[in-house]
């Protein structure tokens, strides 16, 4: 046999095998978006004892560190957690993945109330925009969500929406509602779109209006676009970006300011997160909403793609920050979950000005 006769004998093999490999793959994934069935999934947890790697120190700006967890399980599906929210404070809880799945589970806690683990954890295949159950990334790539009264608010991206579900872990439904986004489509970029879906202060000047940010659709002035869609005071407004990252949650304080979790990447310096309050007066229609950073971490800490945030109050009245990575299911990546206290540091009015 020629050399070239080998040649094309092997492109040719190396072709079949793709598409076999191809086809199994959307063999599989139908079924399992046929099926869609819920399914129990074993997490393993490793504590996490120190955020700054190698130092005893909990005290980041405003933040105290409490506790935290590395997860794995042997499920293919386990990973890529987009955002959360819990049901009960710190303990049960709902979430969305970037793969088109719902997931379910409570933190479970030890003696002092540190995390231990992930307990009664499940997830189900989500359905798309037309009712079926979809494993396409495209249908299903769920970011933001909010929860309230029962119902699940959802934003997705590339097929850009923000649609409702009736919460019933085991046994999801497809959207009964889609809501008017007000952001002109033309202006979401295909995988940088809803990112935060969140309820404002419910005493506050929105009366607890649904509040949505993109993650990097950025205005002619290189600004956020984000709009309150539900309330009194519904409007398109932009949240001030400052230098590369990139907003993947948020949720409302107490006193009606919002904390956003940012993100950037580099080859040269890795990964990083920040935390920043916005100032629950500068959101307003037309409006650039801004405010200060209280928190940045790199990776001489405890942090991987941080993706997910939630707010909610201890059983003593301490106000708590929990967050959530995303490890896109990749072998490199960590699932994590952060638990802190965020400490009331008052400051004078005048310099909450944007």
């Amino acid at each position: 046999m020629s050399q070239a006769m080998r040649r094309g004998l092997f492109w040719l093999v190396f072709v079949a095998a793709g598409l076999s490999l191809v086809a199994h793959l959307t063999s599989h994934q139908q079924l399992r978006a046929e099926a869609g069935a819920p399914g129990q999934i074993e997490v393993s947890a490793r504590p996490i004892s120190n955020f700054r790697i190698g130092s005893s120190e909990t005290r980041f700006g405003p933040l105290e560190f409490v506790g935290g967890l590395e997860m794995t399980s042997s499920s293919r599906d386990f990973g890529g957690f987009s955002s959360f929210r819990f049901l009960k404070p710190g303990s049960d809880f709902i979430g969305v993945s970037d793969n088109g799945l719902w997931f379910f589970g409570s933190v479970e806690r030890g003696p002092e109330g540190k995390p231990e683990g992930f307990g009664h954890f499940r997830m189900e295949q989500m359905f798309d925009r037309s009712g079926k159950r979809s494993g396409s990334k495209r249908e299903v790539d769920a970011e933001g969500l909010a929860v309230k009264d029962g119902i699940a608010t959802v934003g997705f991206e590339r097929d850009h929406r923000v649609s409702q579900f009736r919460i019933a872990p085991d046994a999801m439904k497809p959207a009964f509602r889609e809501l008017d986004f007000l952001i002109p489509k033309r202006e979401l970029r295909q995988n940088r779109s809803f990112e935060t879906v969140a309820y404002s202060y419910p005493y506050g000047q929105h009366e607890g209006g649904l509040v949505v940010v993109t993650e990097k659709s950025l205005d002619r002035h290189g600004n956020v676009f984000a709009a309150i869609i539900e309330g009194p005071n519904k409007g398109i407004f932009t949240v001030k970006r400052h230098g590369e990252f990139d907003i993947t949650d948020g949720a409302f304080l107490p006193n009606g300011d919002l904390l956003l979790l940012e993100r950037s990447f580099s080859m040269l310096s890795g990964v990083k997160m920040r935390l920043r309050r916005i100032y629950g007066e500068s959101i307003s229609k037309g409006s650039v909403a801004d405010g200060p950073v209280i928190m940045e971490a790199d990776m001489l800490n405890q942090i991987d793609n941080m993706e997910a945030l939630d707010i909610w109050t201890r059983d003593d009245g301490a106000q708590m920050v929990s967050l959530m990575s995303d490890d896109n299911q990749s072998i490199l990546q960590r699932t994590l979950y952060l638990e802190f206290v965020l400490h009331d540091e008052a400051e004078p009015q005048a310099s909450r000005t944007p």
